[in-house]
């Protein structure tokens, strides 16, 4: 019995050992059998796809941008091929590695490209990240040499800009960089990847989701060393649109040439429908250049240039006016019922307010003058007496019917507004009330006054047509890449100027008598052929008080100034000229202008053939001080 016992209990023994183990057993087939499920059920999709990664590539095709052409179809803007480096991630194991050896190779600057690997983490580890652009011919025959100790480096095939004209209209075209970090994080370039080149200003950057196009792909199967075995899948891109602009080419570079080495803007407009026919901001840069590493000694050339070539002056650059302000203050004086064409001011030189002096730029005066002849001749005491009777309010509310003081709205980043100043304005900026001081200079277009170039053409054109408003524009088609219009460019009306057209015709006669009545302050502007009416205009940059010395260096000069239209008997196109510290308005703005009138008009004659193009040659001001003081005057621009 004790036996038997004694052999159970010995029996018992290894099967208690045996459940757990058998327990132990099937948890682990359980836990593989899970495993399984895990890799081959649950996640097998992405496993696939990591699978594929290893042998299969996409290769991005970037589309071409569309190109810009100017009024008659001749072509501004097009592309050109330009060569990128990129890695692919998947296919690289140690980076940085690879980074020195391609700085070694190619001369490329070695933080450079470690900061463009950067800022491409977290994308997709098949997609090819670059880490330089625009590399030359040489440098691409050499990656191609090295191929094999390049595993996962890739030489792409990417568009960039051509300009035909070289550094024409380049404020106005605008230029394409790579997109920024901050661009890659902006809702608007969510279809964007690192590398890609964007619109950064003018025309490029105001229409980039037209020009862009969608770019396209090939996904190709390769081998452990990268070499293509064959292409799986291709996505043809589609080019981005074309904009046909409302310039006119041969208007645009005579402007340019008419400039020289003067800096200042010119914009010319259809008065009858508010297109831009040439918009010239001088002087200019190379546009080209921004699509690569700018060579520092061009860059520190371009920042230390007295005269700015960065600034979009036509559009940004905010100026007194001067005396083009004065068809203004004219037309509202006529509107009050405070003057008509008859009604005379004597002029003697000086015009007293209290205990104020304000001069007019001839130290004789001009005598009796009446509405024509103060235009004329551009008498300052004849608009400082209309000026203190009108009251700031009363001109400010004229500017206002013209839509000055506010931005034209021509569509391109940064435009400036201007400046019109009210009794309102100066208490909330300056927690001052506004004297009668500050109104005479106010109404010659001088004190807190300031306008831009494109706010000056379209004043001017507004008087040309009677009262029309129109919002200047610069575009006047989108086209597809067959030439297939897709969008017509309507004008569009801003305001009617409540004034009346028989008021409108009495300034036009004092606009058509400074160009051509003796004794016009614009005679340089006159055609011969063609009646052309127009204003002449200074601005100061420095009191009349301040130290002659300083007033002979350059950036201290007044600016010159003219502003026009023409035919005067049925009004075709209106243009404004700033020549920056140019000094005389009717010596170097008016001749400037009418050498652009007189290029626009020969172009219309069926015969004349097209000028070849010429090579070109290309800040903000602060407003001129708002009290003059008794101290005799330097010679007025407008006396010529």
């Amino acid at each position: 019995m004790i036996k038997q016992q004694r052999y159970v209990r010995e029996m018992a023994q290894p099967k208690r050992r045996i459940v757990p183990l058998a327990f132990g057993v099937v948890l682990v087939f359980c836990l593989l059998i899970l495993r399984l499920w895990y890799l081959q059920i649950l996640y097998a999709e992405d496993y696939w796809a990591l699978s594929e990664n290893n042998r299969l590539r996409f290769l991005p095709v970037p589309a071409s941008r569309g190109a810009l052409m100017d009024r008659n179809g001749t072509v501004l803007v097009s592309n050109r091929p330009s060569f990128s480096l990129a890695l692919i991630p998947q296919e690289i194991t140690d980076v940085e590695a690879m980074l020195d050896r391609l700085s070694a190779l190619l001369g490329l600057d070695r933080v450079e490209l470690g900061e463009r690997w950067q800022k491409a983490k977290g994308r997709a580890r098949y997609y090819p990240v670059v880490v330089a652009a625009n590399i030359s011919r040489e440098q691409v025959e050499i990656v191609e040499e090295n191929r094999l100790r390049l595993a996962g480096v890739e030489v792409t095939m990417k568009p960039v800009r051509e300009y035909h004209y070289k550094q024409s209209a380049a404020h106005l075209l605008g230029y394409i960089a790579e997109i920024s970090e901050k661009e890659l994080d902006d809702a608007a370039y969510q279809d964007y990847n690192p590398g890609d080149y964007v619109g950064k200003n003018g025309i490029e950057k105001a229409w980039e989701q037209e020009l862009h196009g969608e770019d396209g792909g090939r996904q190709l199967e390769v081998d452990s060393r990268g070499r293509v075995l064959r292409v799986l899948h291709e996505s043809q891109p589609t080019v981005g649109n074309s904009l046909v602009l409302t310039i006119d080419q041969n208007l645009q570079q005579a402007a340019e040439r008419a400039f020289g080495n003067q800096a200042g803007a010119a914009v010319v407009m259809n008065v009858t429908n508010g297109e831009v026919l040439a918009f010239v901001s001088n002087p200019t840069f190379d546009p080209a250049l921004f699509a690569g590493k700018i060579p520092t000694d061009v860059w520190e050339s371009y920042l230390k240039d007295k005269r700015h070539p960065l600034q979009n002056k036509a559009l940004s650059g905010q100026y007194p006016p001067g005396s083009t302000f004065k068809m203004i203050t004219a037309l509202a004086g006529l509107e009050a019922g405070l003057v008509n064409e008859s009604s005379s001011v004597y002029c003697d030189g000086t015009y007293k307010l209290g205990s104020g002096k304000f001069r007019c730029w001839s130290r004789s005066g001009h005598g009796s003058v009446n509405l024509r002849r103060s235009l004329k001749e551009s008498c300052d005491v004849y608009y400082y007496q209309l000026g203190e009777r009108l009251g700031i309010d009363r001109l400010a509310e004229m500017c206002r019917r013209f839509k000055l003081g506010d931005a034209m709205g021509i569509g391109l980043a940064g435009e400036k507004k201007g400046l019109i100043p009210t009794t309102e304005w100066k208490l909330k900026r300056f927690g001052k009330r506004w004297v009668p001081g500050d109104t005479p200079p106010a109404a010659i277009g001088q004190g807190y006054v300031l306008m831009t170039p494109i706010q000056m053409v379209s004043m001017m054109a507004t008087v040309a047509n009677e009262g029309t408003v129109f919002r200047p524009h610069l575009v006047k088609q989108v086209v597809d890449a067959d030439g297939k219009v897709l969008k017509e460019l309507s004008p569009e009306v801003l305001a009617h100027v409540a004034a009346s057209s028989a008021n409108f015709k009495k300034v036009k006669q004092g606009l058509y008598a400074v160009v051509n009545d003796a004794g016009g302050t614009g005679a340089a502007a006159q055609l011969g052929d063609v009646r052309v009416a127009g204003k002449t205009g200074t601005s100061q940059v420095v009191k009349l008080g301040e130290d002659r010395k300083r007033r002979l260096a350059y950036e201290y000069q007044d600016h010159a100034l003219f502003t026009a239209f023409a035919p005067y008997d049925k009004p075709e196109i209106a243009v404004a000229v700033v020549v920056e510290h140019g000094g005389g308005g009717g010596a170097v703005a008016a001749p400037i202008a009418g050498q652009i009138l007189r290029v626009w008009f020969d172009l219309k004659k069926p015969a004349t053939p097209r000028q070849a193009p010429a090579e070109d040659t290309r800040t903000e001001v602060q407003p001129a001080a708002a009290v003059l003081t008794p101290e005799p005057r330097a010679q007025h621009a407008d006396e010529e």
